[in-house]
């Protein structure tokens, strides 16, 4: 039976394209998209900030000097959170019915810039119990580290939480400990698996 249901966060609840901040970054630094991208992902800043490693300034600090360029610390988040789109894929009326009945908790590898801007311009946010962010944990998907806190989290056993999330390699991590871990494909598809379960019944979905 599940008790909770915990959901990642970029391209489940909120979709997201890092082109979008790529292409501010590349009109400030001169460079193209191409050696952006090539020079963050080399660099492991991703994974680093993402797992609470360095702080937002001397992140920022970071990017800017391996980019070659100089700028201001507001703007720079206004940039690298400017990918996020205003839309969200699940809806706030959904989420909020399943918070009826169902723990809700949010589990994604996320950095602190990120997660301060989606808190201040999601209000859906509000519907889930708890939150088990990467930065915060110091582990991300997919060790086993962090589904255990989700689950610690989510206060009931592995195999009584449903978990969403839109990368393979995420769901097998949390099926290996024990969880009921299944891929997002879309609003659609969502609704369907919560059906199957039995989970939307009486929630007037």
């Amino acid at each position: 039976m599940i008790k909770s249901i915990i959901f990642d966060l970029g391209k489940v609840i909120v979709p997201f394209d890092f082109n979008r901040a790529y292409e501010r970054m590349s009109a400030h630094s001169g460079l193209p998209i191409t050696e952006i991208r090539s020079r963050l992902i080399k660099s492991d800043l991703f994974r680093t900030f993402e797992t609470g490693s360095i702080e937002p300034g001397e992140f920022v600090t970071q990017v800017c000097s391996l980019l070659d360029f100089t700028i201001e610390y507001k703007e720079f988040c206004e940039i690298w959170s400017s990918i996020f789109f205003p839309e969200t894929l699940v809806s706030a009326a959904l989420l909020e019915s399943l918070s009826r009945n169902y723990r809700l908790v949010l589990l994604s590898n996320t950095n602190a810039i990120h997660f301060e801007m989606i808190r201040e311009n999601y209000p859906l946010l509000r519907h889930f119990h708890e939150f088990v962010l990467s930065f915060e944990v110091g582990a991300m998907k997919p060790s086993p580290v962090i589904y255990r806190k989700a689950v610690e989290a989510a206060g009931c056993k592995p195999e009584e939480c449903l978990f969403f999330d839109d990368i393979g390699e995420n769901i097998e991590g949390a099926r290996g400990e024990g969880l009921d871990g299944v891929l997002f494909l879309g609003a659609k598809q969502l609704d369907m698996e919560l059906r199957a379960r039995g989970i939307l019944d009486g929630l007037g979905s």
